[in-house]
């Protein structure tokens, strides 16, 4: 068994986190290839199931993966919206541990599929220190703790989290045409919008 990652779209960098000037090339392999986001994501979720030993009570919970990749209700890549890789190739990964919320950053590297590697890299690192016995995972991740998180797609599309697909749709109209940048809205605003209402469908998807 495994965590669940939710896709968030657009990023979310976090705000107190100072951006990379010029990203570096792709550094992680797999078989000597370069990384795809299978297997990046899959690396990702194998150091967050680490976490939490075999019997416990999930301590990473609410994580969502934000990217400038958009991915449709099924869990795929959204081909018709982003063919190619994103120019902004940050990712931001935002969780709860053991109820606190925490948030890892990184967009060291030119690609997305490596940002996310070099987090599961990360969490590896942090969970050698409780490995060790040099501190718990509350102290190894104290630096990444408290930091804003994105909001849930029920909370922008202000419904209740159980809403119907009817309702979800409703209330996603209501905005969508004043929020549209073709009618003058704002482009950050209409992506948080669309994207919250991506969620919402595959969200729906999973649990009817």
């Amino acid at each position: 068994m495994s965590v669940d990652i939710a896709p968030g779209y657009p990023l979310d960098w976090p705000t107190a986190r100072p951006r990379t000037a010029k990203p570096k090339p792709a550094l992680f392999r797999h078989d000597g290839r370069s990384l795809t986001l299978t297997t990046a994501k899959r690396r990702l979720s194998e150091q967050l199931t680490a976490m939490t030993r075999s019997g416990q009570k999930w301590r990473t919970t609410d994580i969502i993966l934000t990217c400038n990749i958009r991915y449709t209700a099924s869990g795929a890549r959204d081909q018709k919206l982003s063919r190619r890789d994103p120019d902004d190739a940050g990712v931001a990964l935002y969780f709860d541990l053991d109820g606190r919320p925490h948030v890892l950053a990184c967009d060291r590297w030119d690609t997305v599929q490596d940002n996310i590697a070099a987090i599961a890299a990360h969490i590896e690192a942090l969970r050698g220190q409780e490995r060790w016995g040099v501190a718990d995972l509350q102290q190894a991740f104290a630096g990444h703790m408290a930091l804003p998180r994105p909001s849930p797609w029920w909370e922008i599309l202000q419904v209740a989290r159980d809403a119907t697909l009817a309702e979800i749709g409703a209330a996603y109209r209501a905005p969508a045409k004043s929020a549209h940048p073709n009618a003058g809205g704002d482009r950050a605003a209409w992506d948080r919008l669309s994207a919250a209402f991506e969620e919402a469908k595959k969200a729906r998807a999973t649990h009817p």
